[in-house]
């Protein structure tokens, strides 16, 4: 059987949120995603909702059977020192994330959101 037709792309990632106004601030605000779209099956439920930078696609969940709090995911960054710098200049009261360099020849910024997912946006050294 051949799989020269098959591709796969990238994975979503979907992070598990408690509180809707906390995730937009940080998402959208702090780290400047934006916001795809949001979805509801009434007004009174659960909110789920898509928020993206670029062509980095990740989903929220306010969903207990989506996903666990506390996941963690690994962005890659192009310029993380300038993504970094932008960060800090936001003096957002919640995070003030450091910048190392890793064992493994990468520049690391770890970051974690208000519901105890943490965000890894790193730059590979190697070239």
């Amino acid at each position: 059987m051949s799989t020269s037709k098959i591709t796969m792309k990238s994975p979503t990632p979907i992070l598990r949120i408690f509180d809707e106004e906390k995730a937009k601030e940080f998402y959208l605000t702090f780290l400047e995603f934006e916001l795809d779209w949001e979805h509801r099956f009434e007004d009174d439920l659960p909110l789920y909702m898509q928020v993206s930078y670029g062509s980095c696609i990740i989903h929220l969940s306010e969903h207990h059977g989506d996903c666990c709090p506390g996941g963690a995911i690994r962005i890659e960054v192009q310029n993380l020192e300038l993504f970094h710098s932008n960060l800090l200049s936001k003096k957002y009261k919640y995070a003030c994330p450091g910048i190392e360099t890793t064992p493994w020849n990468s520049l690391e910024v770890s970051i974690g959101d208000p519901f105890g997912n943490r965000i890894v946006f790193f730059e590979n050294l190697q070239k």
